[in-house]
């Protein structure tokens, strides 16, 4: 009886562990390259849905150096384009909205966003590039 109720648990706890949903849409592991030689980026957060569904989409990256790259995060769904905010010398610049709607989605892959300042005055930051680093495996 014991034996039986223990297997019961455990069938229980295996049952309730959840895969995560691999899709042609995502997940995708994203990062951001610093490409400032001389400002460290502080408080990245990315936003890779844009106006759809944020619900996993949107990381808090940390602070990435000049020069360097953040560590990956895993989001649902990304897109050539995100909204990216960061801390730059006690300010907060930001790539701004994006309306994700007509774009292709990224899909199975790690990718790397390289950003840097656009314009120092009205604090925009640029997505230069976007490199595919490497296709994920399901």
């Amino acid at each position: 009886m014991r034996k039986n109720i223990c297997l019961l648990f455990v069938l229980l706890a295996l049952s309730a562990c959840k895969k995560e949903k691999w899709e042609p849409e995502g997940p995708t592991d994203v990062r951001i390259r610093n490409l400032q030689t001389d400002e460290l980026m502080a408080d990245v957060v990315i936003n890779t849905a844009g106006v759809r569904d944020t619900v996993g989409n949107v990381k808090k990256l940390g602070m990435v150096k000049p020069g360097r790259t953040s560590e990956y995060r895993r989001v649902s769904i990304a897109f050539p384009k995100a909204e990216i905010t960061a801390e730059i010398n006690g300010e907060t610049f930001s790539t701004g909205p994006v309306n994700s709607t007509y774009m292709h989605y990224i899909g199975l892959m790690r990718i790397t966003y390289e950003v840097q300042i656009k314009d120092p005055e009205k604090r925009l930051l640029e997505i230069k590039n976007i490199i595919p680093d490497e296709a994920l495996k399901p």
